[in-house]
């Protein structure tokens, strides 16, 4: 039987290392985010430099189809994906995704990354797709963990990895805990 992960935690703290690391031994990535930039292009939405035209669609989507409608779109590609792959969720964000999807996939595993605050900052801020400063970084995380209760996630992970110093030590975990759960 093929694997499910999902990759949760704060923006910054490393969790494109995980994803990007499973794709290259072969897992299959299904990425949330990709939804909504699906969906606005099919409604001729363009995306905006700092993020809120991507926001507002996003709270609209949830506003429109119930607050998993991410797990719900996602859900005939997870089904289709794991007959073939191996699959690593990127961006779950909230616990209702989590609760829709652990209801359809009782195997669904939760990888957790972390990394202290200030880190998780000052990473956020120097990226190179959509940075954030301070102010946007902290309001983001308030609003993730208010309106999507992503902490819900956070807290309830399977696996945690810590990510305060290099990317070698998160392959590591990762190889750590892909053993763990039998692949």
């Amino acid at each position: 039987m093929n694997k499910l992960i999902a990759v949760v935690g704060m923006s910054g703290v490393g969790k494109s290392v995980v994803t990007e690391y499973l794709e290259s031994i072969g897992w299959k990535k299904l990425y949330f985010g990709g939804i909504t930039y699906k969906l606005m292009e099919q409604e001729g939405i363009e995306r905006d430099k700092d993020g809120k035209v991507e926001k507002e669609f996003r709270e609209k989507l949830r506003k429109e189809h119930g607050p998993e409608c991410y797990a719900k779109f996602l859900d005939p590609e997870i089904k289709e994906t794991l007959k073939e792959n191996n699959v690593v969720l990127d961006g779950l964000y909230s616990w209702y995704e989590y609760t829709y999807l652990i209801e359809r996939y009782p195997e669904l595993k939760l990888v957790c990354v972390v990394a202290d605050k200030e880190l998780r900052y000052s990473r956020v801020a120097v990226r190179p797709d959509r940075p954030f400063d301070r102010d946007a970084i902290v309001y983001r995380d308030i609003s993730e963990i208010e309106n999507l209760y992503k902490g819900g996630p956070i807290a309830y992970a399977d696996y945690y990895i810590l990510n305060n110093s290099d990317k070698e030590n998160v392959i590591n975990r990762t190889d750590e805990i892909i053993k763990e759960i039998g692949d």
